[in-house]
């Protein structure tokens, strides 16, 4: 980027900071990081609160407004220029009063832990062990970034023993608002300066799975839902699973906005 072009971009975004710096009382600046669905991001929008996805990837949410298209660790501390996808330029004048993350979750998961056997897979497995220790660093520095309230949200994985326990491990139908959300996804969250979630359902619904029996003759069964979107092209299914329910997504909005 040229002088010129940077000192303009520093000049309108001090524009956008006096305008937009925040008030005692205000509306909080949220950052929901790696989301390109922006369920979590309308949720808070919807109460008001200044917030913005960033992914690295457009986002599908239907407001490049509040989308910011890049690495989230540009942005992570605050006190930064950024452009959304529509363009516009906005300066921050502060640290984000919370984060919200969800981390690429491919290789810290355990599902796929025997894809990291290096006697049987080789080169590939040695791949992974890089891919894996790359996305803990990432983890790491989301969960060290300079904001007084974190989240971060991913399945059961390897960060558990790595970094620590999660705070609490919730499931979507805990808060369900539709029967497509009645179902099992373990979820964990660690949570900096943020209670745990109140579900608003405490009764566990009943579950639809899909039951099969594997060719040692065990019986075995998933949710539905996870048969589902297994079932769908690669980029598909990653882009579905890594959606956030959206009553997980309302009741973050509710409960800490």
């Amino acid at each position: 980027m040229s002088d010129n072009i940077e000192s303009t971009i520093l000049k309108e975004g001090r524009k956008e900071g006096r305008k937009e710096g925040r008030k005692e009382g205000s509306p909080l600046r949220v950052l929901i990081a790696c989301e390109e669905s922006q369920r979590v991001c309308i949720a808070f929008r919807e109460r008001g609160h200044e917030a913005y996805s960033c992914d690295i990837i457009e986002c599908s949410g239907g407001h490049p407004e509040w989308h910011i298209q890049g690495d989230v660790i540009s942005v992570i501390n605050g006190f930064c220029t950024f452009i959304t996808q529509d363009k516009r330029i906005h300066f921050m004048d502060s640290h984000w009063d919370l984060i919200i993350a969800h981390p690429p979750c491919t290789f810290l998961t355990v599902t796929g832990n025997r894809h990291f056997n290096t006697e049987r897979y080789g080169k590939k497995a040695e791949e992974r062990w890089k891919n894996r220790v790359d996305a803990a660093v990432f983890f790491m520095r989301i969960a060290g970034a300079d904001c007084d309230h974190i989240a971060i949200e991913n399945p059961i994985g390897i960060m558990s023993t790595s970094y620590r326990k999660p705070d609490q491990i919730i499931h979507p139908w805990m808060f369900a608002l539709s029967d497509e959300e009645k179902t099992e996804k373990n979820t964990c969250l660690w949570l900096k300066g943020l209670p745990n979630l109140i579900p608003w359902i405490s009764e566990k619904p009943e579950i639809s799975y899909f039951e099969w029996t594997d060719k040692s003759g065990r019986h075995k069964r998933q949710s539905l839902w996870y048969y589902q979107t297994r079932c769908l092209g690669h980029k598909e299914r990653a882009k579905a699973a890594s959606k956030t329910f959206p009553g997980i997504a309302k009741a973050m909005a509710e409960q800490w906005g």
